[in-house]
Parts: C-alpha cells; structure tokens; sequence
C-alpha cells in the first residue's frame, strides 16, 4: 500500500529527530534544552495532527525543511573544519525565530479561515500549534539573547 504524503514526512520527522540528535551526541557536543524540547514536541504535535490532516500542515512543513537545510549545511561545513563567519550563525538562529513567527501567522490565519468556512482544521489543533510555537519563539529567542546580544557572550567570543 502507498504511503500518503504525510505518513512520509511523519517517518522522515522521526528519522531525522534520531540522526540529528545522534550526530550531536556522537560529536560529544551539548545537547541543549531548546533542542531535544523543539523535537520532541514537534514529533508529539506532528503524530497529534496526523489524524486530521489540518490546514497549515503544509506550511509548517516546508518552513521547517527549509530551515534545517540551511542548518545542517552549516553544521556540514562546521564538521569538515570550515570556519564560518559569525553572521551566518547569526542569520541561522533569525531564519528559526523568523520560522516561529511565521508558524504563529500561519495558525492565526487557519482560526480566521476556519471561522469563515473556507479552511478545514480544529481549534484544539490550532490551540496545541500556537503554544508549542509561542514556546519556540520565546526559547530561540532567549537562545539568539544569550549567545549573541548579551554583553559576555559578546566579550567570550572576541
């Protein structure tokens, strides 16, 4: 039987939890609270959601992919000894706060559509979407605070 389009980016969320954590860990690098947490709850929401296949999908999605295709090309070039200049880092963690932003409209505009007829979805899902990611806002955002703007991080890094 084919798996529909969905059942595979589920599987491939999963896979790709397991071997980025795994090249982390293997790496014997910290494995941050913000990681595993963004994760996990993106793997329970995306199990969550499947059921219902709801609005918005799509675009978390793609946002999502787009995303860490820019990180693990960083982390590819990171690993092979290239020293990449710290703007990229920088431009990096404000695709992801950019990405949490855009999670949040998205979830607005689902509500406003799904109010109006025209977008099939459940308040409960859009509910669970818009908290995990308001955390993911405050979390990568407290996480470009603390490695980029705080006055030590600053002074460590020079």
């Amino acid at each position: 039987m084919p798996r529909k389009p969905a059942e595979s980016s589920l599987t491939m969320c999963f896979y790709r939890f397991q071997g980025d954590t795994a090249f982390i860990v293997l790496r014997k690098q910290k494995l941050l609270f913000l990681h595993w947490y963004h994760h996990i709850t993106v793997l329970l929401y995306s199990w969550y959601s499947y059921k219902d296949m709801v609005a918005g999908g799509g675009w978390f999605m793609t946002m999502n992919y787009t995303v860490h295709a820019l990180m693990y090309s960083y982390y590819a070039v990171r690993a092979a000894g290239i020293r990449v200049p710290r703007p990229f880092a920088v431009l990096l963690t404000s695709a992801q706060i950019a990405q949490m932003v855009m999670g949040l409209t998205v979830s607005g505009l689902v509500y406003r559509w799904m109010q109006q007829g025209n977008c099939p979805s459940h308040v409960d899902n859009i509910t669970w979407a818009t908290l995990m990611y308001l955390s993911y806002l405050l979390l990568f955002s407290n996480f470009f605070y603390q490695t980029y703007l705080r006055r030590e991080a600053k002074t460590r890094t020079q």
